[in-house]
């Protein structure tokens, strides 16, 4: 048996949708891309959207919205995909890493407290938390925090479209009363549509705000620096071309349609995973706090602490030549090559950070994935665990 990690969930229809429009003369900014935008914007229970060729492409436009720019440093998150750091380096400001809770994942409020009080003569003009493999950050601190240090709130959901937060506390008891989507908190957030997420529009982005004037500079800044309005050959700022194509929009307006749906398939596809695990010695299923609800971007084990890197490389391989396609999430970001010479970092600079990232192993999650081939996963891993 031979298991990928991932595999989109498209049907026929929205194939089909894909092929129809690929007959459309407009493909580059046609008419699909504002339905897209708002009903994008509907699931984050956001004002405006502004769709874009990846997250990444859309955090670079949250950032140079917020005017974060040469000199300036966001406080974030090591353990996350590089993009959530790079994006500041795209405006030559600083990353300021702080680690992370041992058990979310997510970025630890305490944590920041220490770095911005360690670095209180610095330009520090945000904090990007990053909802880690689906999982909401603490939002209720970050705000908290944010606003006595009077910084920006930028929020990374690349990995958590359809997940919800409820407040659990806040200086006059819970924040907000009903529960928030992800997506939503902070001045601006951003969803990723490349083929691994939950939702997919082939490669894509979604920048989702309630600021109208983050909304004018992204819709302005992806499409070359046009003026709204403007004729074609007529650009009033430096931009980039970061537009999506109405071939990708109409893709995701389907599975926008469908995220309700694919959510509850890749639920019912983790808590398998959690009962055929959650007994194994040497295994650890990932945690979802009480006050959250997760949409699932991907299923990460951690093995015990008596587990070495080496160990966990051992069980990927192995793993891997029974036909079981694995990875490690995540490998941390300030002990990539280029931070390491750009910054200085080494290793034991986020204790916490590493002892997960030397421990942790994706396994093959997506919608569809069967019983039969989840329950073959996991005797497999019960046999070389326990080996």
């Amino acid at each position: 048996m031979r298991i990928p990690l991932s595999n989109p969930d498209i049907t026929a229809k929205e194939r089909k949708a894909v092929q129809d429009v690929l007959l459309s003369p407009n493909l580059s900014l046609g008419p699909k891309l504002g339905e897209f935008e708002t009903i994008g914007a509907q699931a984050a229970g956001r004002k405006y959207g502004i769709a874009v060729n990846s997250g990444t492409s859309g955090l670079h436009l949250i950032i140079k919205s917020l005017g974060i720019s040469d000199g300036d440093c966001v406080v974030t998150t090591p353990f996350s995909f590089i993009s959530s750091a790079n994006c500041m380096l795209f405006e030559r400001a600083t990353p300021l890493f702080a680690d992370i809770d041992p058990d979310t994942y997510n970025i630890c409020p305490d944590s920041i407290e220490e770095v911005l009080k360690k670095n209180r003569r610095k330009k520090i003009k945000a904090i990007l938390a990053v909802d880690v493999f689906g999982h909401p950050a603490d939002w209720d601190a970050l705000y908290d925090i944010a606003e006595r240090y009077n910084i920006k709130l930028i929020e990374d959901s690349c990995e958590a479209i359809g997940a919800e937060y409820r407040s659990t506390q806040g200086a006059a008891g819970k924040r907000w009363k009903k529960p928030r989507k992800a997506g939503s908190f902070g001045e601006a957030g951003v969803f990723a549509f490349y083929p691994n997420k939950q939702i997919t529009t082939g490669e894509g982005g979604l920048v989702v705000t309630d600021d109208r004037k983050i909304y004018d500079m992204c819709r302005s800044l992806r499409n070359q620096g046009r003026g709204d309005g403007s004729s074609w050959f007529n650009h009033v700022r430096l931009g980039y071309n970061y537009r999506l194509s109405d071939i990708n929009c109409v893709l995701g307006i389907i599975q926008v349609q469908r995220l309700r749906e694919i959510v509850q398939k890749r639920e019912r596809v983790a808590q398998k995973y959690n009962k055929l695990l959650k007994n194994i010695d040497g295994i650890r299923i990932p945690y979802c706090s009480p006050n959250i609800t997760m949409s699932w971007f991907v299923y990460v084990i951690r093995l015990e602490n008596d587990f070495k890197r080496k160990d966990r490389d051992s069980v990927m391989e192995k793993l891997q030549k029974k036909g079981i396609a694995c990875s490690n999430y995540f490998s941390p970001i300030h002990l990539q090559p280029f931070y390491r010479k750009m910054f200085g970092h080494k290793r034991g600079d986020f204790s916490v950070t590493e002892h997960i990232a030397d421990r942790t192993i994706a396994l093959p999650f997506y919608s569809n994935l069967k019983n039969v081939e989840i329950q073959y996963v996991a005797d497999t891993l019960r046999k070389i665990v326990g080996s």
